[in-house]
């Protein structure tokens, strides 16, 4: 009899051993490398809302060489956060993108421009260098530019386009009027190097009208077809959120969380929280589910960029409620 509860426990603890291991695995291909802007997946990683799920969740950082699109479409990834411009752009290419979920609320991005370079209003772009931001984050700014009637080919009637690195050195060194900026990210790094606010004039495209949307989850359409996949995304999508109000809620906390997943090292507490402190305006007031408004507003703006559109029609398939249905229930 003790032999049988023996064996009977050992079983018992295979089996449970057996389940612990059968957490579905997930692989989260982000746009740009560990910090505050992707920080409701570490807390949901750090919080165990993933464990929760049942998910084995790898986070993958992005970078200068990394293009999140190129990731997925390899097999490097099961889902990416992307900006809807680079992903309808590719889709219309060829690559069936879907957006299953949309963090991200509202547009992060300006134009931050030198007063000392004569830019006081869109007026002043004319004759004027910008510096853009490419890998599929310039066409925000080329719709933008088309929507002005500004040709983005230099000369005295339109921009030239200065092809932006990752950082604001351009402005800091006057080789460009005005620079690609986010509000949680690069426009500090210009106001740590030593402007002010009162140096400076910024352009959101929000205020623009021409903001589209960012930091969107995707996935490839025919992944979609796969129930077990739908339902790995669904656990996803749920955990993801809840670290994401877990993050708006508890800004510094998440700041902090980011940090400690930071192998390079190379990000500060300072920096981290202000940008947490500016992301959570972004993320307020999304429950993860995609406004179509704001999706018909993005490709309204991408369309109409006269002879030289970002898409060329409007797509189809490129966003669904599925996901965020059953996760969000």
């Amino acid at each position: 009899m003790k032999l049988f509860a023996k064996a009977l426990g050992s079983s018992a603890l295979a089996l449970w051993a057996g389940m612990a291991a059968a957490a579905d695995d997930v692989t989260l291909q982000l746009k740009w490398v560990t910090q505050a802007q992707f920080a409701g997946y570490y807390v949901a990683l750090d919080k165990g809302f993933y464990d929760e799920e049942d998910l084995n969740v790898t986070i993958k950082p992005g970078g200068p060489d990394i293009a999140p699109t190129q990731v997925i479409a390899g097999g490097g990834a099961d889902v990416t956060v992307e900006w809807m411009p680079a992903a309808l752009a590719a889709r219309e290419k060829g690559l069936p993108l879907v957006n299953i979920a949309q963090p991200f609320k509202s547009s992060g991005m300006m134009l931050t421009c030198r007063k000392d370079s004569g830019v006081a209003s869109t007026d002043d772009f004319k004759g004027k260098t910008l510096g853009v931001w490419f890998f599929g984050n310039e066409f925000p700014f080329l719709s933008w530019m088309s929507q002005l009637g500004l040709p983005t080919t230099g000369g005295a009637d339109g921009v030239t386009v200065l092809k932006q690195g990752f950082n604001v050195d351009p402005l800091l060194q006057k080789q460009a009027a005005c620079v690609s900026t986010m509000t949680y990210n690069e426009y500090w790094q210009v106001i740590d190097a030593g402007l002010t606010p009162d140096d400076l004039i910024v352009f959101k495209y929000e205020d623009q009208g021409v903001a589209t949307l960012e930091d969107g989850l995707y996935v490839l359409e025919e992944k979609l077809a796969d129930p077990a996949f739908e339902d790995k995304m669904v656990r996803f999508v749920r955990a993801s959120m809840k670290g994401w109000k877990y993050a708006e809620a508890n800004p510094d906390e998440a700041a902090d969380i980011v940090l400690e997943n930071d192998a390079t090292g190379a990000q500060t507490e300072e920096h981290q929280r202000r940008m947490m402190a500016e992301v959570a305006k972004l993320t307020a007031g999304s429950n993860g589910a995609l406004d179509p408004a704001d999706y018909e507003r993005t490709v309204a703006s991408l369309m109409s960029g006269g002879s030289d559109p970002v898409i060329t029609k409007a797509p189809t398939g490129a966003w669904t409620h599925a996901i965020t249905d059953k996760a969000l229930k």
